[in-house]
């Protein structure tokens, strides 16, 4: 395995942002191979693009993107000569493509059917997911990478160690436990996204629970209930868990790099349109 794909996969597991530079063209009568690629980070470089006066210019020219936190990818095209220290001429054009950090922390309560639908989406995104329940047995055999099992008899006791921003997702087999979870969450209110299963009956009843314990109105508000993307119809497990990735994916593109999203950030709902959706359970 080129060195290359290891230390991409490294940064992206670790959340430390690198930038891919690979040959895309090249013309002219040099030893450089088009598709060569290597990743730089900012401290280190890993495999190469052919070394010499071109591979430091692109060193220098990825390290700028990543002083600046640039986000979109970048060509630089190359005429090689007397000014890269080439003894002959040619052209080579780099393709610059900054790797995102994990864009999001996901805490995923309930490892029911929607969840076992749901958490390998979220792997498959730049994210970090703490997938918690107090049931051994509803774990599938084998978690995603990126994926942390957090097994606790109390999973109320979990929301306590998120950090701050974290979207949080609330779909357990109690709702006893998905209301203390709920109060729980609020009472924090440093979320980014807050999203519980269930129907529009169930938020009327959560709502006039948490209000009898003390909670403010706006705050109640920041809950997604029923959750997902409205335009994502079915009942199926995995039709549920596709439209609550979409609206996790609408939510952390438009939070993108707020630091402090879960500080700042309003209601979610003002950017995604209603859910009309009724997960009953």
């Amino acid at each position: 395995m080129h060195e290359w794909i290891t230390a991409l996969a490294d940064h992206q597991a670790r959340g430390e942002p690198c930038v891919l530079v690979t040959i895309i063209e090249e013309r002219g009568s040099t030893p450089r191979n088009a598709g060569s690629k290597m990743v730089v980070s900012a401290s280190q470089l890993f495999d190469t693009i052919g070394g010499g006066h071109l591979e430091f210019k692109a060193l220098h020219i990825a390290r700028q993107m990543l002083a600046e936190q640039r986000s979109t990818p970048h060509l630089e095209r190359f005429s090689l000569g007397a000014s890269l220290g080439q003894c002959c001429g040619g052209v080579t054009v780099l393709l610059f493509e900054p790797m995102a950090p994990v864009q999001a922390q996901i805490a995923v309560f309930g490892a029911g059917h929607v969840g076992r639908a749901l958490v390998p989406l979220l792997a498959a995104l730049p994210c970090r997911v703490r997938w918690i329940d107090s049931r051994p047995d509803e774990f599938p055999p084998s978690i995603p990478h990126g994926v942390t099992q957090v097994l606790s008899e109390e999973p109320v006791d979990e929301v306590a160690e998120l950090p701050v921003g974290s979207y949080c997702i609330v779909m357990t087999h109690n709702h006893q436990l998905d209301l203390e979870l709920t109060a729980a969450i609020l009472a924090r209110n440093d979320f980014t996204w807050f999203g519980l299963i269930g129907s529009k009956t169930k938020r009327v009843k959560f709502e006039h629970r948490l209000r009898e314990r003390g909670y403010d109105d706006a705050v109640v508000a920041r809950m997604r209930c029923p959750m997902g993307l409205a335009q994502v119809k079915g009942k199926l497990p995995i039709e549920i868990a596709v439209s609550i990735a979409g609206e996790i994916i609408a939510t952390y593109n438009a939070c993108f790099g707020q630091h402090d999203a879960g500080a700042n950030a309003g209601p979610i709902a003002q950017l995604l349109p209603p859910s009309r959706r009724s997960h009953a359970i």
